[in-house]
């Protein structure tokens, strides 16, 4: 990362950024976190992360991805925090996925030198963009295709925004994106997916460097119908680098010379996508031949209290390293309250958040399940700025008083980041010491 990361200390904190205390106002975010700030101060709604947890977790993933034989290039469309993306870069990671032309512009201008983007890139503009950062050497990218539309796009694009006079750098690495019927993107089927890559290497402009592929679309649950079903695309994932490489159509491309390059998502399903890539592994060892074989794990840098604490299978070995807070404003009813964070504040398309304790001023054990125990009780429903806070039994009451702040796990960090400008963070579980504020791009 370039020195504009460190930048971020000197940006000048204001009365707009939401959450933060009042008096943080005109002060750079260094100067504010000299002041050793407590989560006290900080106003509700808030999302919260954990340094010590944030760290062991982005080492877990590190470590397992490598003992599988796999690079890690983690999804940053997650957090779109680059001290975050930082972090993983500096624990191994060997790039970065996005999802956006904007996001990869955000990368870039923090120096961002290997980036996939998982996604089509036809916007003339975008092209045009991304035809001047190729003039970089430094710079490894790659970008997805799905159909020979694509391609045509491409290649419209670029000849637009460059013009008969002005000749692209190098060319646009590209892998062919494996789909499934009813799935999202991609080439529905091998046959399309040769077909595609054929288009590909006859390109003036593009260079095929290898295959990709989202299976979390064929599967949100363990279900066996699920791991059927992704079980059958890796293979075919696989599969469609077997053919490509028989045909003669991979060129070699990415940061060695003698590569290509093998991507599936997977946070939900990780253990599924190693063990269809294993054989492989194993058979390019036994061959002398190079595979990239890169995972795009994103949420697994925070976890969660919801949709991955319940479908990851490295549920034991990551932690959730966020959380949120909210206030009762309102308790019209022994056995429901209302909160001040909602749709607005919290994620909520993967699971409604968890009511884990109370923590009235934010002090203490902020960070922890609070300062006491909730009963059994749930967030039934969330509306703008409110969520509803139930008890469980209809004939219970709920032991919180206006004023008190309600500590939430939260699912789904795809959702989590694009709250805030600034997330607080402390220095571990059970602290209120805030030592960070991460800026997030969204």
């Amino acid at each position: 990362m370039p020195p504009r990361i460190d930048d971020l200390a000197h940006e000048v904190l204001s009365p707009g950024d939401t959450g933060l205390p009042e008096r943080a106002a005109g002060l750079t975010v260094a100067e504010f976190l000299e002041t050793s700030p407590r989560l006290g101060e900080f106003w509700t709604p808030l999302t919260v992360l954990d340094a010590d947890a944030m760290r062991r977790n982005a080492a877990t993933i590190q470590a397992w991805a490598a003992s599988k034989g796999m690079e890690l290039m983690p999804h940053g469309k997650t957090t779109m925090a680059p001290a975050l993306w930082n972090l993983q870069l500096e624990m191994g990671a060997t790039g970065l996925t996005l999802a956006t032309p904007g996001q990869v512009r955000t990368a870039r201008s923090f120096g961002v030198s290997s980036i996939m983007l998982a996604n089509a890139l036809v916007a003339p503009s975008a092209l045009a963009f991304i035809a001047g950062e190729l003039a970089d050497p430094d710079l490894s990218f790659r970008c997805w295709v799905d159909g020979v539309g694509t391609v045509e796009a491409m290649e419209r694009g670029l000849a637009e925004a460059l013009g008969a006079e002005t000749a692209l750098p190098r060319p646009i690495d590209v892998l062919v994106e494996l789909g499934a019927p009813g799935g999202r993107t991609g080439a529905r089927t091998l046959a399309e997916a040769l077909e595609l890559a054929e288009r590909v290497a006859g390109s003036p402009v593009l260079r095929l460097v290898g295959v990709a592929g989202y299976e979390g679309s064929l599967g949100h649950d363990r279900k066996p119908a699920a791991l059927a079903a992704v079980r059958a695309y890796l293979a075919d994932l696989v599969a469609l680098r077997d053919l490509l490489l028989d045909r003669g159509l991979l060129t070699p491309g990415g940061i060695a010379a003698d590569d290509v390059i093998v991507s599936a998502g997977a946070d939900a399903d990780l253990d599924l996508v190693a063990e269809a890539f294993a054989p492989a592994i194993a058979a390019d060892a036994s061959a002398g031949r190079r595979t990239r074989w890169i995972l795009r794990s994103g949420a697994s840098l925070v976890h969660d209290h919801g949709f991955y604490r319940g479908i990851s299978p490295l549920d034991d070995l990551l932690v959730p390293a966020m959380r949120g807070y909210a206030r009762v404003v309102s308790h019209p009813e022994p056995g429901l309250a209302l909160l001040d964070g909602g749709k607005r504040d919290l994620p909520y398309d993967e699971g409604l958040p968890v009511p884990l304790g109370i923590a009235p001023t934010l002090t203490g054990a902020a960070t922890g399940d609070g300062a006491r125990r909730l009963p059994e009780a749930s967030v039934t429903a969330l509306n703008d700025q409110h969520s509803f806070l139930r008890a469980d039994d209809p004939a219970a009451s709920l032991p919180v008083a206006v004023g008190e702040v309600v500590a939430l796990g939260l699912s789904h960090p795809c959702t989590a980041f694009d709250k805030r400008r600034w997330l607080p963070v402390v220095e571990h579980a059970g602290s209120d010491l805030v030592v960070d504020l991460v800026r997030t791009f969204f």
